[in-house]
């Protein structure tokens, strides 16, 4: 009996784990046909727009310290720096509040 219950805790957690990833995808799904429906959008149209949708990447946060890294390359990149001159501007930058 003891030798049971591995195999079917580890087909549980499988199991769990396969939801928790479902969850971001689905989620997608309903949102992508939810703006569909609102379009009141059919047949190839519906099908092109769902396609469109689920293929688009979510939109991703930036952290203060990414936005700061993001902001400080523009800058460096629009001043056309390079070694050293873009090592110590980077890292002024950086530093700066």
């Amino acid at each position: 009996m003891k030798m049971l219950r591995i195999p079917l805790l580890m087909v549980g957690l499988l199991l769990c784990s396969q939801s928790f990833a479902d969850t971001a995808q689905q989620n997608k799904m309903t949102t992508c046909n939810a703006d569909a429906t609102t379009k009141a959008l059919k047949g190839d149209e519906r099908k092109a727009f769902m396609s469109t949708c689920l293929k688009a990447a979510p939109a991703k946060t930036l952290t203060p310290q990414q936005q700061k890294m993001k902001d400080c390359n523009a800058s460096a990149k629009t001043k056309a720096l390079a070694g050293d001159a873009r090592k110590t501007f980077m890292s002024t930058c950086l530093k700066g509040s």
